[in-house]
């Protein structure tokens, strides 16, 4: 039997979370429009040619996976961390559209840093 290392989100306490973040599974609270903080590890970026600029990012935390819809105005004020964040705090707006839930971002913050807090196996709460 192959025994895998632990998915670096599996427990609460070992993950990285800034202050007043909101898990995934805890986004279906806030109502539309309502401001939030989410964090993740990006899993997924997409930059669809039909989508006029607009990206996709699919982040991860140890509860469920958040879909960020990031405008192109966006994307050109945070740019470096769109690109080559590993794990990213997005501050945006909740939505919802046909079943699925997005937050829309305002700000995006590159925290890809504390995931050495990971690697030493120290917790950040939240």
């Amino acid at each position: 039997m192959i025994v895998l290392p632990a998915h670096p989100a599996a427990s609460s306490r070992d993950w990285p979370r800034p202050p007043a973040c909101l898990p995934a599974n805890r986004l279906n609270e806030p109502l539309e429009g309502h401001r939030v903080a989410v964090a993740g590890l990006v899993i997924l970026r997409q930059r669809p040619g039909t989508a006029k600029g607009v990206i996709f990012i699919t982040l991860e935390d140890e509860t469920g996976i958040v879909n960020v819809v990031v405008w192109r105005k966006i994307y050109e004020q945070f740019r470096r961390a769109v690109i080559s964040g590993r794990l990213l705090r997005v501050t945006g707006r909740m939505q919802r559209a046909h079943s699925v839930t997005h937050v829309i971002a305002e700000e995006i913050e590159d925290i890809s840093g504390m995931l050495d807090v990971l690697v030493r196996g120290g917790g950040v709460g939240c």
